[in-house]
């Protein structure tokens, strides 16, 4: 790819589109979309255009503009833009393809299911639905698009009665490699509606999604910061609540530690919420009996919930990255995580503006389990509670960019070391969470990247989404494995 031909190709969608859907470098336009995304890396990615379609019809004929046979010109799609990693969506030198036009909300006449444009985000799709007392299995996170998270998975907080969120998706609007426009759904097109239940962008452009609904009202949340002499207690608590025998399928919570440069503190904290307007429920009592240094609770709506969530990580403040691995919530295993956290923060701990931290979410079977194989995520033999690991890092300056990424790397080889001696390993991991280093796809296993690579085969023959939008997790290569995101 040259300058010239992308450049070509930006005048080309300009003349198709029009000046308020094409944005060219030092315009208005061009620079709010740079400064929309949720890390500094990626606001640091300059395309040659950002193109902002507002229909099907408009994304269609701008993969068309952008795969003409004369000449190449790779490019990025971007729903949220939450993906830390430059160049994930956001094309360095290309077109960066922004969804964010496309978020419409229309709730059907039965109230049984809701379209939704991709670019739409969770928190404003709940503020449509709370008042109806209707909700999603969605995001838990508001600013976060809602393309991204459903087609890599989805964690949310009605995960445990619900399952993933791809799995509560009827239905998707795609926009293929030749232009076409479908609907990709058990009815028709069946193989690309399970390919994208976790395929990610594989496969065309997602233009909107067909989301069930169900009855949801208040929820009761709890945040709580405890001393770091309370790890014992809170190893024997995790472990024993999370077995899938003790789980409270109306229970999502976050267990983590933290350490903060700004406050000199490291605590151990919980993020609660239970599904129904219960103050203290008995689920989480031995947690909320531990000392605490901080301890707030309220009922509220899942609008609110996810806004309060997208503030302890404000969009466009700060350098971020995550990483994750995937174990079983074993009492030795929570101890060895906190170990190797704790070690970790010897060597970083005087990086300007530094967070630190590590999150154990728990994935019981009630959420991965359900209609397991209506997914490629590739969990249909596993039967325990497992954790999805998530680091956590948010710094100040570009300078220090190498040794986060390399001490958060050194930190995921500490826990799955630990994780295989103490047989507590899972190879899955959590695309949403994943680092560019990391091959979620892979680890699906055998059979879904199989299934997966003669979906795109099928639909993608010419290796469009493969070879001109490098941005985003790859589908392994039979020959090869490259690296699986650019960066």
């Amino acid at each position: 790819m040259t300058t010239n031909t992308t450049l070509s190709r930006c005048e080309a969608l300009l003349a198709l589109l029009g000046t308020e859907k094409v944005s060219l470098p030092g315009s208005a336009a061009y620079n709010a979309s740079l400064t929309s995304y949720f890390s500094l890396q990626s606001s640091e990615v300059r395309p040659s255009c950002f193109v902002s379609p507002n229909s099907a019809d408009d994304v269609s004929a701008v993969v068309k503009v952008l795969t003409s046979p004369d000449t190449s010109c790779e490019f990025a799609i971007r729903s949220g833009g939450h993906l830390w990693i430059p160049g994930a969506s956001n094309a360095p030198g290309g077109v960066t393809v922004d969804l964010r036009g496309l978020n419409s909300i229309n709730l059907s006449a039965d109230k049984t299911t809701v379209s939704v444009g991709v670019g739409a985000t969770w928190d404003a799709v709940y503020a449509k639905l709370d008042p109806l007392g209707l909700s999603v299995a969605g995001g838990r996170v508001g600013g976060v698009g809602v393309g991204g998270l459903t087609l890599g998975g989805g964690i949310s907080h009605l995960g445990p009665q619900y399952g993933w969120t791809c799995n509560t998706a009827l239905a998707f609007e795609v926009v293929l490699a030749d232009g076409s426009i479908v609907e990709a759904s058990e009815n028709q097109q069946s193989d690309l509606f399970h390919g994208l239940r976790g395929g990610l962008n594989n496969f065309g452009i997602v233009t909107h999604v067909t989301l069930k609904t169900f009855d949801q009202g208040r929820l009761w949340t709890s945040t709580t910061y405890h001393p770091l002499s309370t790890i014992d207690d809170h190893a024997r608590i995790f472990s024993n609540i999370t077995a899938p025998d003790n789980y409270d399928e109306n229970a999502s919570f976050i267990t983590s530690f933290g350490y903060s440069q700004s406050g000199g503190l490291s605590v151990i904290s919980n993020q609660l919420v239970y599904a129904k307007p219960v103050e203290n429920p008995s689920y989480y009592q031995e947690l909320l009996s531990l000392p605490s240094i901080f301890q707030s609770s309220s009922v509220t709506d899942m609008t609110t919930l996810a806004q309060q969530a997208a503030q302890l990580l404000p969009s466009g403040e700060g350098r971020y990255m995550f990483a994750t691995t995937t174990f079983l919530p074993t009492e030795a295993m929570f101890h060895a995580a906190f170990n190797a956290w704790n070690k970790s923060l010897m060597g970083v701990q005087d990086i300007s503006g530094l967070t630190w931290s590590l999150s154990l979410e728990p994935l019981p079977p009630a959420i991965y389990q359900r209609d397991a194989k209506a997914n490629v995520l590739g969990l249909a033999d596993r039967t325990d509670t497992l954790v999805a690991c998530l680091l956590t890092q948010v710094w100040a300056n570009q300078v220090d960019d190498e040794r986060v990424y390399a001490a958060t790397a050194a930190l995921v080889d500490t826990l799955e070391e630990a994780a295989r001696s103490l047989d507590a390993y899972d190879p899955f991991l959590y695309l949403a969470y994943a680092a560019n280093w990391q091959d979620p796809i892979a680890s699906y296993g055998n059979a879904s990247v199989e299934q997966l690579r003669g979906l795109r085969a099928r639909v993608d023959p010419k290796g469009v989404f493969t070879h001109l939008v490098p941005g985003g997790f790859k589908i392994p290569s039979e020959r090869e494995r490259a690296d699986p995101v650019t960066g």
